[in-house]
């Protein structure tokens, strides 16, 4: 597991390499789900090297969201439950 001193100095080196334009981009490629060998292909790195990225420069968080016409039925029948 990588230190808060480790990552701070990929991150770092990713920014000294690719630029800070790149690394936004890495980021929404990241968040929008695009898979390892399509980021891979678009930095010219190996797939193992962009798991270490993602690993190193934050975590995924999944969410589950409830519709909002199941909300309204929570709502209607048992109050207000989650806000969305």
């Amino acid at each position: 597991m990588a230190t808060a001193k480790s990552r701070e100095r990929m991150a770092k080196n990713f920014i000294a390499r690719y630029g800070a334009d790149k690394f936004e981009r890495l980021f929404s490629l990241l968040s929008g789900g695009e898979s390892g060998q399509t980021i891979a292909t678009e930095f010219n790195v190996s797939r193992e090297r962009v798991r270490q990225w993602k690993n190193a420069f934050g975590q995924e968080i999944k969410l589950y969201q409830v519709y909002p016409e199941v909300q309204k039925v929570l709502d209607e029948e048992i109050g207000p439950v989650f806000d969305i």
